[in-house]
């Protein structure tokens, strides 16, 4: 079970100095040396873009929290009993974010390195191989379902349900009580996982005035459907849960927080920290940045509670990658009275599937196979490869009660694809600024 907690931010407005300060640090003096041979450093090296942790988006609008949040499943564990606690302020609304998004903020914005080799003449016979370490570091260079939900009754003590809803592939319940132990034997009941030892801050979440939002993956679905989940309720204080963590971290846990405004964004109850460029391993390309990171979050009076700025500039830095957010040429409408062994051909020409041949198929969106999976389940005996590569060499064997007339398949594309994909382009469109901080915490911490 993965538990949120409160981390909070402040749009600052008047950062872009100390950043550009912080970096200008960064670049060391270039060091001559007569008759030394260097070979060039290449192109700018970016570091391995990861994507474990916890990855979240805060959009800063006035008087309202928008926050995506990227769910991951551990593709070794049951889907099925996955589940997420969010403690909240109040009752958000839910719907389906874009996977396509928070890949392209992370590729995007993640910090670069290299070296770069200068010559130049020593004295009037010999050649200096003149050294110079720069860093291209500078983050101002590197670059549902919509279910309408259901209200409950204030809670009694014996029902904590408040509100039921679901968004894309995930249910979703909002339970409040007094007391922690009615939710906790609901959760329980209802098969969501629980954690043993959580009791005690959950019920301080109470004790604030929050509810508790859990949500897990719908009967029927899969890892293949697993998508980031947005919500949005009123209030001017964007929080990232962190307390909890402690149940369900490991040591040194990679917490990412990327911020959408119209200036740069910064914690108010963490501290910020800067990253030693001494520290950085320029010859591997910054390997040994996560340790550099841990050292500085972990030093005298930041105490593991403190988070670095990797990138603060303009959002148009933040290009799809692999696949796209949106595209015009994506149209639910088209699939509603398909002939099933058309949708392949239908998803290519729209430009969300390239499936050719005899076994080949790649999808420009990461939800595509997971829906054909749901509505154009593969046969017994077949591969998916040559199923859905070849449908009309094997119409007779498709599910037609699954396909039906294809309403829900083209539901399902808008809610979980098109939709997202078209606010996640408004999104980058509308806000000029990105800040991307980052952290790593342990369950001590």
């Amino acid at each position: 079970m993965r538990i949120l907690n409160r981390k909070c931010w402040s749009r600052v407005a008047s950062a872009c100095a100390a950043l550009g300060a912080a970096w200008t640090l960064a670049i060391p003096q270039t060091a001559e040396a007569c008759g030394g041979v260097f070979c060039d450093g290449g192109l700018p090296n970016s570091m391995p873009v990861n994507q474990d942790g916890e990855n979240v988006l805060f959009v800063l609008n006035q008087n309202e929290v928008e926050v995506h949040i990227q769910i991951s499943i551990d593709p070794n564990t049951n889907a099925q009993k996955f589940a997420w606690l969010i403690p909240i302020a109040q009752i958000p609304e839910f719907e389906v974010g874009s996977q396509p998004l928070f890949d392209a903020l992370l590729n995007s914005s993640v910090p670069t390195y290299q070296l770069q080799q200068t010559f130049e003449v020593c004295g009037e016979d010999g050649i200096s191989g003149g050294l110079s370490s720069a860093s291209n570091g500078d983050p101002g260079l590197s670059s549902g379902d919509g279910g309408t939900g259901t209200e409950g009754n204030d809670s009694g003590g014996e029902d904590p349900v408040v509100f039921k809803t679901t968004a894309g592939a995930f249910e979703i319940v909002v339970l409040q009580d007094q007391t922690i132990e009615p939710i906790k034997q609901w959760l329980i009941d209802n098969e969501y996982q629980w954690i043993d030892g959580s009791e005690m801050v959950l019920q301080q979440y109470l004790d604030e005035g929050n509810v508790i939002v859990a949500l897990k993956l719908a009967a029927g679905s899969d890892g293949g459907d697993v998508h980031p989940i947005v919500l949005r309720y009123p209030s001017n204080e964007n929080c990232f849960p962190l307390r909890l963590t402690r149940f369900a971290s490991i040591e040194n846990m990679d917490i990412r927080v990327f911020v959408l405004g119209n200036s740069r964004a910064a914690p108010t109850n963490y501290r910020h920290v800067l990253v030693n460029p001494l520290k950085i391993d320029w010859l591997q390309f910054a390997a040994n940045y996560k340790d550099v990171i841990t050292k500085a979050v972990d030093d005298l009076e930041a105490e593991g509670l403190a988070f670095v700025t990797e990138y603060a500039g303009p959002s148009n830095v933040v290009q799809p990658f692999a696949f796209n957010f949106y595209s015009t040429s994506w149209n639910e409408a088209a699939f509603v009275g398909l002939p099933p062994e058309e949708v392949i051909s239908t998803l290519n020409n729209q430009g969300l599937a390239n499936c050719f041949g005899a076994d080949f198929c790649f999808y420009n969106h990461p939800l595509v196979e997971g829906l054909l999976n749901d509505f154009l389940p593969v046969p017994d005996g077949l591969t998916a490869e040559e199923f859905y590569a070849n449908l009309q060499a094997y119409a007779d064997q498709i599910d037609a009660m699954a396909w039906g007339d294809g309403s829900a398949f083209a539901q399902a594309l808008d809610s979980r694809i098109i939709a997202p994909g078209e606010h996640a382009q408004e999104l980058v469109d509308a806000y000029p600024y990105l800040t991307r901080m980052y952290t790593v915490i342990s369950p001590n911490e």
